[in-house]
């Protein structure tokens, strides 16, 4: 399977998982990739998790979405503008209409629905449009209202409250500065109120469940070719402070792939490092304090190390970093209820908080 970072998202009682598989290898030449048109069903509870179901979607399965109940699902399909819907009862999920929105051209690339169930938000990175789904039980309707933040806009996360969208334009990718922006949900109709400047195509994008903070995974220029002058060795992590409508920035830190954020944590993957960014809609610094999982984060942060090697644990290193005056907080390992943290040291290694 192949697909973008949206390909994947669990129930909201994590009973199951569903994965989207943008493109498969051409059974022709399989040193090709062509157009899939499926999504499957993990049971995650089944010990290990199976798949349980594939099921049919539109050309191109982008990103997936389960409203909060755990009832309905959006599929964005990439390849033929339009989004499928799914309806949930346990761990069966079926396939229950499509909504067309745009042509081909369009590029639906991920539909988020918001907490109570009754909007979603479609990206459309093909023409530069968000455009605005009504929900009611299971229908599922376009309302005709297009918003416009920025280039592509691909990545969306809408706050917990509802109040709030953030969309990551991914621009061009021609070198320039690529955006972020914020969609007001309150308003009617909905309508961006703010775009800051974060670098070169920011992909993965996600608020923090209090709603004060955003962040964003920036490519920025590490998917170039090194003798492009756009080109960098890494990306980075952008943090953005919410004040009302408003963004700012925070800070940044370099090649970082987002993980998960409970409360006001976040977490990110930094290269052969991970770091534990706890944020607030306070002022302050980054300060960093780094530990050795092998040597003794387990005594000062509560820190479990589950890994398939455990030999190669003196390699990794974590971070904390505060901003204002926070300090890490609630991180006891033995807990892991559902939620909890969970920071992945590579795809082998992984530690929680």
């Amino acid at each position: 399977m192949v697909g973008p970072p949206f390909s994947v998202t669990l129930a909201p009682d994590e009973s199951i998982a569903l994965v989207t598989a943008n493109e498969k290898l051409d059974p022709a030449d399989p040193t090709k990739r062509i157009a899939n048109n499926t999504m499957s069903v993990v049971d995650l509870k089944a010990t290990p998790p199976k798949i349980i179901a594939t099921l049919e979607t539109g050309k191109n399965p982008a990103g997936v979405s389960i409203n909060r109940a755990g009832t309905l699902a959006l599929v964005a399909n990439r390849g033929e503008g339009t989004v499928s819907v799914y309806t949930i009862q346990g761990k069966t999920v079926t396939p229950a209409g499509k909504v067309a929105i745009a042509d081909e051209k369009s590029g639906t690339s991920h539909a988020a629905i918001a907490p109570d169930g009754k909007l979603a938000l479609v990206t459309r990175d093909g023409d530069d449009r968000i455009s605005v789904l009504s929900i009611d039980g299971t229908r599922v309707e376009y309302t005709k209202r297009d918003i416009s933040a920025g280039l592509r806009p691909y990545g969306i996360d809408i706050a917990g409250s509802g109040a709030f969208a953030a969309v990551a334009n991914i621009g061009r990718g021609g070198g320039d500065a690529d955006t972020v922006s914020i969609i007001d949900l309150k308003a009617q109709p909905p309508r961006v109120t703010s775009t800051i400047t974060v670098g070169q195509t920011p992909e993965g994008i996600k608020v923090s469940p209090d709603g004060s903070m955003v962040a964003a995974v920036v490519m920025n220029g590490s998917n170039k070719p090194k003798d492009s002058p756009f080109y960098h060795d890494a990306g980075k992590l952008v943090l953005l402070r919410v004040s009302g409508n408003d963004l700012a920035h925070v800070g940044e830190r370099l090649q970082a792939i987002f993980v998960q954020a409970r409360g006001d944590n976040l977490a990110v993957k930094l290269r052969r490092r991970v770091e534990v960014v706890i944020v607030s809609g306070e002022p302050g610094l980054l300060e960093t304090r780094r530990l050795s999982l092998g040597e003794h984060a387990q005594r000062a942060a509560n820190l479990e190390i589950e890994r398939g090697n455990r030999t190669d644990h003196f390699e990794y290193t974590v971070e904390f970093f505060a901003v204002g005056n926070l300090s890490p907080r609630g991180a006891h390992a033995k807990t892991c209820r559902s939620g909890d943290l969970r920071l992945f040291c590579s795809s082998e290694n992984f530690g929680r908080i």
